[in-house]
């Protein structure tokens, strides 16, 4: 079993009365993880799947006499899929403010609804994180850092969903599963989509450009609409877990790009299923693509699991000077170019260096990716 970053920090955030609500795409091992840290406590157990109806109802609209009767002796309760339970939030604090010899874990894959059943009712009286799929560091602890690099390739084009890490004949099957099955399902479950062949064409879009910037009038004529929806599908893709934005950086340059932005996917296995492209990379156009993808997305997992809060952006100008990667973290400055070839040359711009003194300069290759990512 591969063993989650998370863990041993959930471990530590047990019975100090507080919930722990765990949150993440479909499909990348929230209940795996809290089984496995309830497993290890060995105390009693209630678990309940919320996709279920009977536990939905349970749950809904309930009180505290009712909740010491659904949990008797038991001392954990988990609650999977909560976003499908209406008024969650509400619930949990009753059991948190009353029945404090229980401990409550709560999943949840769509951060839209969580935040909307849970952040207001339970301030202050939660802890709250976010798991993707397997990082390279947990990857590389459950075997070593040769065996990772060698299958470099595989995570460029298959990522690295649990299922995928576990299964790997089954990789191309597993992908398309996933976002036949799961990748939209709590977007479409949204009130506010009404066209799903719309937004299916958006990520589609959004695959084939990542590692450029994209624009909203752009994106509103290939899929046919304007740019406050596709503005809206983008936020419920985010929120969903599918696509993250990272923004153009600006404080002091006339000349920098402000307002520009660039998505891309948390997964690769994701983004190359949505264009059904599980090409080798030596057949590809799209390297570079896929490995600016790779390192933000695993840059993402490491600052979160770490808790470093860290803002990643872009940089460019109108004269089309750039740098892949600019990290802020405590108002620091690193930059990074991420370039697939270790050959290639790297010129820094002389007027960011002269205006933001970066602390750390450096260029991510397939040489010297994991002392980045580890």
């Amino acid at each position: 079993m591969i063993i989650r970053d998370l863990q041993t920090i959930i471990q530590g955030d047990i019975f100090k009365n507080k919930a722990i609500i765990l949150i993440g795409a479909r499909q990348v091992g929230k209940t795996s993880l809290v089984k496995q840290i309830t497993d290890e406590l060995q105390l009693p157990t209630l678990f309940m799947n919320c996709d279920e109806p009977e536990p939905r109802e349970l749950l809904t609209n309930t009180n505290t006499q009712k909740l010491k009767q659904l949990i008797g002796e038991h001392k954990l309760l988990v609650i999977d899929e909560a976003q499908r339970v209406k008024n969650i939030g509400l619930t949990i604090k009753l059991i948190v403010d009353n029945i404090k010899e229980v401990q409550v874990f709560a999943t949840g894959s769509s951060a839209l609804e969580i935040a909307n059943e849970i952040s207001e009712p339970l301030t202050g009286r939660k802890y709250e994180y976010n798991l993707f799929p397997f990082s390279a560091s947990e990857l590389v602890r459950s075997s070593n850092i040769l065996t990772e690099r060698q299958l470099l390739e595989k995570r460029l084009i298959y990522g690295s969903y649990p299922d995928v890490i576990n299964r790997p004949a089954e990789s191309e099957k597993t992908l398309m599963n996933i976002t036949g099955s799961y990748l939209y399902k709590d977007i479409l479950a949204y009130n506010e989509v009404r066209r799903p062949a719309q937004l299916e064409k958006l990520v589609q879009a959004l695959a084939l450009q990542i590692g450029s910037e994209v624009s909203y009038n752009e994106l509103a004529q290939i899929i046919q609409t304007d740019n406050q929806t596709v503005e809206r599908y983008i936020d419920l893709l985010e929120q969903s877990f599918v696509v993250f934005r990272i923004g153009a950086f600006s404080r002091n340059l006339r000349n920098e790009i402000k307002k520009s932005r660039k998505i891309y996917f948390y997964d690769n296995g994701i983004r190359n299923a949505v264009i059904q492209n599980f090409s080798p990379l030596n057949l590809r156009q799209d390297v570079g693509a896929l490995w600016e993808n790779y390192i933000f997305s695993e840059r993402i997992k490491q600052n979160n699991y770490a808790q470093n809060f860290t803002k990643s952006y872009f940089w460019r100008t109108f004269q089309q000077q750039e740098i892949d990667m600019v990290e802020i973290r405590n108002n620091s400055v690193s930059i990074f170019e991420i370039k697939w070839n270790p050959k290639r040359k790297v010129k820094i711009s002389d007027s960011f260096l002269e205006s933001y003194k970066p602390e750390i300069i450096n260029t991510i290759t397939k040489e010297n990716y994991l002392e980045f990512l580890l």
